[in-house]
């Protein structure tokens, strides 16, 4: 029986150990900066209802909207414009008017 080992087998006694492999990357994914929801002017509000105005169903935006304690920027489809409810829906991504900071219409 020979008792030495390969060099291989020596150097993976001594290579880094991730008992939770992917877990590091998991929480970068993860990690956001927190903000308070900014407060809009009025007539910003007013420039930003006029936008709204011009959208209409199956056009492509652009909008950045506040949600979970930070700003998000989507693109995609209107699928549903509610005044009563005041919601955006972008594909399946429903938005309150409320949350909306801006508008670019593709």
């Amino acid at each position: 029986m020979n008792s030495k080992m390969s060099r291989e087998e020596r150097a993976k006694q001594f290579m880094p150990f991730a008992a939770l492999k992917g877990y590091p990357e998991a929480l970068k994914k993860k990690e956001k900066i927190v903000v308070p929801k900014r407060e809009l002017s009025e007539e910003y509000q007013k420039e930003l209802d006029q936008k709204l105005r011009q959208v209409h169903k199956n056009d492509i935006i652009t909008v950045i909207y506040f949600a979970n304690h930070e700003y998000l920027k989507l693109t995609g489809m209107v699928s549903r414009i509610d005044e009563t409810a005041r919601l955006l829906k972008i594909v399946n991504t429903k938005i309150s008017f409320d949350d909306l900071y801006d508008i670019i219409i593709e």
